[in-house]
């Protein structure tokens, strides 16, 4: 069993930055692939990015890449999503999830969710 806690979300400026984090509880965290989602209002969840579980292998959404990046510090089970050159589009709740692959991640197969954190971003 794995749960997971987001922090880090809050109000920003077009233009700024945000770094999100997922702390997950339970032995098993650096045997899972993790990945971050979003959903903003109205809209279905997308993914963002994901990470595989040596952090070796990473992805992204084309909507963020090469403005934010994923990375995991496996031995303090975390998981963090820095977001830089932030847009109004970017708005919305940001959830941290955990996936059996890298694969089963970036297709939306998730083992396990996080509460989400709200992101906002004003222009």
């Amino acid at each position: 069993q794995v749960q997971l806690v987001e922090s880090g979300g809050g109000l920003v400026q077009a233009g700024g930055s945000l770094r999100l984090s997922c702390v997950a509880s339970g032995r098993s965290f650096r045997t899972y692939a993790m990945g971050w989602f979003r959903q903003a209002p109205g809209k279905e969840r997308e993914f963002v990015a994901d990470i595989s579980w040596s952090g070796e292998s990473t992805s992204y959404a084309d909507s963020v890449k090469g403005r934010f990046t994923i990375s995991r510090d496996n031995p303090k089970n975390t998981v963090s999503l820095q977001m830089n050159s932030l847009k109004p589009e970017d708005t919305a709740i940001y959830y941290c999830a955990a996936g059996q692959t890298y694969y089963r991640v970036r297709i939306g197969v998730l083992d396990y969710w996080g509460q989400g954190t709200q992101v906002t971003v004003s222009s």
